[in-house]
């Protein structure tokens, strides 16, 4: 028995050998140039791979695991190749490894290359790329190494030639960098596409690297409006923290805004860092406003804010509850006891929301409930709890705000 024990352990040793952390094996490139293709500082890799690869993001046969999936930095034609230095099934039999090709096939579209020459000539043809579409705004971010960068926003359409194709090799991307991402149907004609691109030089020629998109849904409002809903937003992660996310959520706003028939820009199941984006243009946006003006924010949040906020600037009343609470933020003294207690109670108010419902339910509950079901409902909320939790909420938004108070204070 002692001998079989011995046998399974050092099976066991050999084959935790064979497992490699997919987000780690994986390996994204933006290439510009010939030389991006050996050089790893222009290398990154996904944030999550568990829709590909499982939920413990492990591929197991393999040793030295490396998947390069390589893009020319403009059109992003595709290099696939796997590489590793051993394979489970030489060593022993009777066990698979993964199949680490055929899951990265199933998302990424065909008309990739697996060999490094034709791809060196795909990037020859980067100069033919240009952007596709209408040119909504362009912009310069400062680089210390770099100087003065240009970038350019496009809407683009379905129709133009080629941008189908395009879509789907850039929609790869969201996979690795987005939790929940799913495909979208591009040929529904009521989606919009908006692409962030970077002019660069490269031998005396302009050359174009995307660097991010947002896809919008427009939705039907009865009885002639439409509201358009963010579904996708994502910027490429050598160029995050560079402020062109802003700059993208920006000029989209602007443009629904210049549509008569937008009633309001929503978004599908924001994640934290979209809010806090879209509260920083949002506040830009309406600082300007004269229902928002610094003497009338004490007075509380009001009607005519709501209206103004959706009128001239297509904000519906729940986000625009949320820019009068970051200005009044601005304007008020928190080291002055009073104004701090009002604008506290005024943030609370609106987090207790929830647990007020919670108590109608309770009392919903208590006309249908058994006694012993009653009493697991009302424990799981007394009110110490409810005071620690809204507590907890308000300070978590304040912080946020804070935030986007710096960051608007640094741009002025």
């Amino acid at each position: 028995v002692a001998d079989d024990i011995t046998t399974v352990n050092t099976m066991e040793k050999k084959l935790a050998e064979y497992k490699c952390d997919t987000n780690e094996a994986l390996c994204l490139k933006l290439v510009r140039f010939p030389e991006d293709v050996e050089d790893d500082s222009t290398t990154f890799h996904p944030e999550y791979s568990h829709q590909i690869y499982g939920d413990d993001e492990v591929a197991f046969g393999y040793k030295g695991l490396q998947i390069q999936l390589f893009y020319t930095a403009g059109n992003l034609s595709t290099l696939f190749k796997v590489k590793y230095s051993s394979k489970v099934t030489e060593v022993f039999d009777c066990v698979e490894p993964d199949d680490i090709e055929g899951k990265i096939r199933e998302i990424v579209p065909a008309g990739f290359t697996c060999n490094a020459d034709d791809f060196s000539s795909l990037l020859e043809k980067e100069a033919n790329f240009k952007p596709f579409g209408t040119l909504l705004h362009t912009y310069t971010v400062h680089s210390e190494e770099a100087g003065e960068l240009t970038y350019q926003i496009h809407k683009a359409e379905v129709t133009c030639p080629g941008f189908l194709e395009y879509h789907e090799r850039l929609q790869t991307f969201l996979m690795w960098f987005i939790e929940t991402a799913s495909f979208i149907d591009a040929d529904d004609d009521r989606w919009d596409f908006f692409l962030v691109f970077e002019k660069y030089n490269k031998d005396g020629e302009t050359l174009y690297a995307t660097v991010g998109y947002m896809t919008v849904y427009n939705y039907y409002v009865y009885p002639d409006k439409t509201r358009p809903r963010v579904s996708q937003m994502l910027i490429l992660p050598p160029f995050q923290g560079e402020g062109h996310g802003a700059q993208l959520l920006e000029a989209v706003h602007r443009f629904y805004c210049s549509l008569p028939k937008v009633q309001d820009i929503t978004a599908e199941d924001p994640s934290d860092s979209y809010v806090k984006l879209r509260d920083f243009v949002l506040v830009k946006f309406c600082q300007g406003l004269q229902s928002f003006s610094a003497d009338k924010l004490h007075l509380g949040f009001s009607a005519d804010m709501a209206k103004e906020a959706q009128d001239k600037l297509k904000i519906n009343k729940k986000h625009a509850r949320r820019v009068y609470e970051i200005l009044r933020l601005r304007a008020t003294d928190m080291s002055d006891e009073e104004q701090a207690r009002a604008f506290r109670l005024e943030v609370k108010k609106r987090l207790f929301g929830p647990y007020r419902k919670n108590q109608r339910e309770l009392t919903k509950m208590r006309k249908c409930l058994r006694p012993e079901e009653l009493v697991s409902h009302m424990d799981q909320m007394d009110t110490q709890t409810q005071h620690e939790e809204l507590e907890k909420s308000y300070q978590g938004v304040v912080e946020d705000y804070r935030r986007i108070i710096e960051r608007i204070a640094t741009q002025a």
